[in-house]
């Protein structure tokens, strides 16, 4: 069931007032790699970003949180990763969570338990604070309607994993809760295989290579992940060099471990940030001495990362299926530009 070869080279959201007459909402979630470890408040805090720790005290006291389907007697208890936890909470008055959208959607593959698609850059996957609309989840409940797993919450229909909102490619998404439980599984156990492609500054010496770095949040900057932080959590990621672009280069990436920002902090960390990446590689541009070129960079507006395939196995049959995503034309523009200014050089 192969889709194509494998390509070359939080400000918190307050919920609206509650009414005691409203039933109850039942949420839940997966525990995500990069928050094992994490005390279950803040866990559930960084899950549902509209929950204050505050609140979220208050329900694991009365009761209303689980974990595996036991009840949560201490929000200070560790999560692991794989775990579902489950929370209720009175629905919000007038709250009937993301409305469907008319946003078009590039599907890649899909059947009754599965649909992948090809995220562009610049789309949110799931509405959380400062996103309450015209996200993929949007985008999803106006194509499939209730045709949607619900072990994410009502927030979440389908949502296994994420992108970033700045990187493309390619996203599974569950369409039954089964489903989503034995994708959940497999990137549990790391049988998802994830790869991307990246354009960075400098072109690595060697053909390959791997990046065994701890990151967690930066103890400086909030806003990023790195090294240097108080709760480092295990990431690994290997990379191989695809093409020499002189001062720069195209490389494979690949993910063991899927931690917020992994790739882009890792390729920073060893001196190869991601071109247009603000937040990692700065105004690293300013650098370059072709004028276009320089032009051609400062005009990209996202990190020049694209997840190109994905290989995992389909959660009813087990057969291996494998989807591929072109290299979006933006990305494809800058490889064009990059060759041009190699060769003249």
């Amino acid at each position: 069931m192969t889709a194509a070869a494998p390509p070359r080279g939080p400000k918190k959201r307050r919920l609206a007032a509650t009414s005691p007459d409203s039933p109850p909402r039942r949420l839940e979630a997966t525990v995500p790699e990069d928050l094992a470890g994490q005390r279950l408040d803040r866990a559930l805090a960084a899950l549902f970003g509209e929950l204050s720790r505050a609140r979220i005290q208050r329900l694991v006291a009365a009761g209303e949180v689980e974990i595996d389907g036991r009840h949560a007697g201490k929000s200070s208890l560790a999560v692991e990763a794989g775990q579902v936890l489950c929370l209720r909470l009175p629905a919000a008055a007038g709250d009937q969570g993301p409305r469907p959208q008319a946003i078009p959607l590039d599907v890649l593959y899909e059947d009754d338990e599965v649909v992948v698609v090809d995220k562009p850059a610049g789309l949110v996957v799931h509405p959380g604070a400062g996103s309450h609309g015209a996200t993929l989840v949007n985008a999803l409940l106006h194509r499939y309607g209730d045709g949607l797993s619900r072990v994410g919450g009502d927030d979440r229909p389908g949502i296994v994993h994420r992108l970033d909102k700045g990187t493309s490619g390619v996203l599974v998404i569950a369409r039954t809760d089964a489903a989503h439980r034995a994708l959940a599984r497999q990137f549990k156990v790391r049988t998802i295989e994830k790869e991307y492609l990246a354009i960075v500054y400098g072109c690595p010496a060697a053909a390959e290579g791997a990046i065994d770095l701890p990151l967690g949040r930066d103890r400086k900057d909030r806003t990023k992940i790195s090294g240097r932080t108080d709760r480092p959590r295990a990431a690994q990621t290997r990379w191989v060099r695809d093409e020499d672009l002189g001062d720069f280069a195209l490389l494979r990436v690949l993910p063991r471990t899927g931690r917020t920002h992994q790739i882009r902090a890792h390729l920073a960390a060893i001196q190869h940030p991601c071109l247009g990446d603000a937040k990692y590689a700065g105004a690293r541009w300013r650098g370059i001495a072709d004028p276009r070129l320089r032009e051609s960079i400062k005009g990209l507006d996202r990190p020049a990362l694209h997840a190109g395939a994905l290989r995992f196995r389909h959660p009813t049959g087990g057969e291996r299926v494998e989807v591929v995503a072109p290299l979006p034309e933006d990305l494809e523009y800058l490889l064009v530009a990059l060759r041009r200014a190699r060769d003249q050089a």
